[in-house]
């Protein structure tokens, strides 16, 4: 018996020591893939005494059918025209900045966006541009001059990796043609159509995902279209490569964090936002993932030193035919989905 109630002496002792039996706050974070320092969570659970329940998605669109199915997230990092979906849609809730320290450190270039022009509902994580990455040893520069030709000419045939994505893809051919990328008019997107069935008659380009990561950093092929983060991570692993913004207009990027209606604890969420812009984390995160920071005296150290003499960490900012993406209705989105899959089925 003795023996028994020192037993549960000793437990009782060891649950007081190590805080058995508390709950700790719990933070669900929803976040593209690769597209964070791990270990910046680990630091953040131990400096609040919390969980971070932290999953991932591999588009915007998977995200927002999850979301809409009805799975509960605190934080998630949408890029712009699915946030501006979001907020017509009512998911979003505005982010108090009077609880963000280190807000001030934000690049101003990046606030007061169409898809959220008050600033109220979203703090940058990262930014850049779509762009094509190519092999400076096979690609001439003169080459370079045709802008989104570049993809057409038969001189690189089999060599050119597009992405397995409608909108990135129809960007191209939008922006080749004089188009704005946000079109609905079916006779433009139409004429877009045609020309990317051009492209893959003339010089079979293969359509991938992330995997063009890891591909051009093995030299796999000479041509590839890829975000400027995916950009600077493959030319720090192979100097061969070089990063190119066509004048004809790209995709400008920003993906924000945002706090969701259902948010189950608002002042852990503000905190976390705060940790993840605080200079020293965001060097961190920057460093790791490779894509460019939202906070300003990062992204102007890291482009001197760590990405010094890389083009894609520094991409092109306010370009003049460069456009965000805005939120497409849905007969838009459909139709563009029907044209995609008959270029990628001939």
């Amino acid at each position: 018996m003795k023996k028994i109630i020192s037993l549960i002496l000793c437990l009782v002792l060891v649950c007081a020591i190590s805080g058995c039996g508390e709950e700790r706050s719990v933070l669900k974070v929803y976040n593209a893939g690769e597209y964070i320092d791990t270990s910046l969570l680990s630091a953040f659970e131990k400096e609040n005494g919390c969980k971070v329940v932290y999953e991932t998605f591999d588009s915007n669109e998977s995200m927002y059918t999850k979301v809409m199915s009805g799975e509960q997230y605190d934080i998630i990092i949408p890029s712009d025209y699915m946030i501006e979906r979001l907020l017509k849609e009512g998911y979003l809730q505005e982010i108090d900045k009077a609880k963000l320290t280190n807000y001030d450190g934000i690049n101003p270039a990046l606030l007061s966006q169409p898809f959220d022009e008050e600033n109220k509902y979203t703090v940058p994580y990262f930014w850049g541009t779509v762009g094509i990455l190519y092999d400076k040893t096979v690609v001439a520069e003169e080459d370079l001059k045709d802008g989104w030709e570049l993809l057409k000419n038969p001189k690189y045939k089999d060599d050119i990796y597009m992405y397995d994505s409608e909108r990135d893809s129809f960007m191209i051919a939008l922006k080749a043609l004089g188009y704005s990328l946000n079109t609905a008019d079916k006779a433009e997107l139409d004429a877009a159509y045609a020309w990317l069935v051009e492209q893959r008659d003339m010089v079979n380009p293969i359509y991938v995902g992330d995997e063009v990561i890891d591909s051009m950093v093995s030299g796999n092929k000479s041509i590839a279209i890829v975000y400027s983060g995916d950009a600077a991570y493959i030319m720090s692993e192979n100097e061969d490569l070089g990063y190119f913004e066509p004048d004809d207009g790209t995709n400008a990027w920003i993906d924000a964090m945002v706090i969701t209606k259902d948010c189950q604890d608002t002042e852990l969420a503000h905190k976390f936002i705060d940790f993840m812009i605080a200079p020293e984390n965001a060097m961190k995160n920057s460093e790791a993932v490779g894509y460019t920071s939202s906070v300003m005296s990062v992204f102007d150290e890291l482009k001197e030193t760590v990405y010094s003499g890389n083009s894609a960490y520094n991409p092109r900012q306010n370009g003049e035919n460069d456009e965000f993406f805005r939120y497409q209705d849905t007969e838009t989105k459909k139709y563009c989905a029907e044209l995609w899959t008959k270029v990628k089925a001939q």
